[in-house]
């Protein structure tokens, strides 16, 4: 097995969680910023792959064949998160789209781009396409990108973020699995993300408990 690549994975998915943690609150403004310099060393090295086929970048054969799928399973599962807002946290639903209208409407637009689309290059596509060899078989892989996902999430420091990147790392790493499409995963990160900042929730992933209002 390629030493190379395990000293890799290990940098980039289990040390860089732990540091992201350890100094959570001196990385703050520098969070976007690193998530798309994140996204542009995973197309570096996507790129530096031979055998990888760049159409999976957006694959929109693989969309049309999955959007189906990813709308029944959001149409049935978005009544958790709302169920939860509404019976645990009232004061906190649809809050956020009050309170800041203008600003929720630019996380609307922004979100899918700016993060969710970057988040699915290293978290999906950099993962499932680069690291393949380090793992017996998809399920393994799955469920280590389910782990490794909410992994990242520890840093905000709160069980919500944690529980519900865990169950979206496996919708969005599954959604990938099926169609090998980028657009794919990041447009069902995308429903998910804008649906829980709509709710009022979205404080939960870039608030937390560390002092971010």
């Amino acid at each position: 097995m390629n030493r190379r690549l395990i000293a890799e994975f290990i940098l980039l998915y289990l040390v860089q969680p732990i540091l992201l943690w350890l100094f959570r609150h001196e990385l703050r403004p520098f969070l976007l910023p690193g998530m798309l310099a994140l996204a542009a060393g995973s197309l570096f090295l996507l790129y530096q792959d031979q055998n990888f086929h760049r159409t999976r970048l957006w694959n929109f054969e693989g969309l049309r064949k999955s959007w189906r799928s990813i709308l029944l399973i959001f149409l049935i599962a978005a009544a958790i998160p709302a169920g939860y807002t509404l019976l645990i946290e009232p004061e906190l639903f649809l809050g956020f789209a009050r309170a800041k209208p203008v600003i929720w409407l630019c996380v609307l637009v922004l979100y899918p781009v700016l993060s969710a689309y970057p988040q699915e290059l290293f978290f999906r596509t950099l993962f499932f396409e680069r690291y393949r060899p380090l793992f017996p078989n998809e399920s393994a892989m799955l469920a280590a990108n389910v782990a490794l996902f909410s992994l990242f999430h520890v840093f905000l420091v709160n069980w919500i973020a944690i529980v519900f990147s865990a169950i979206g790392g496996y919708l969005f790493a599954r959604t990938y699995q099926r169609s090998h499409s980028t657009l794919a995963a990041a447009l069902e990160h995308g429903l998910w993300g804008n649906f829980l900042f709509t709710l009022g929730l979205g404080w939960y992933f870039y608030a937390g408990s560390i002092g971010w209002r």
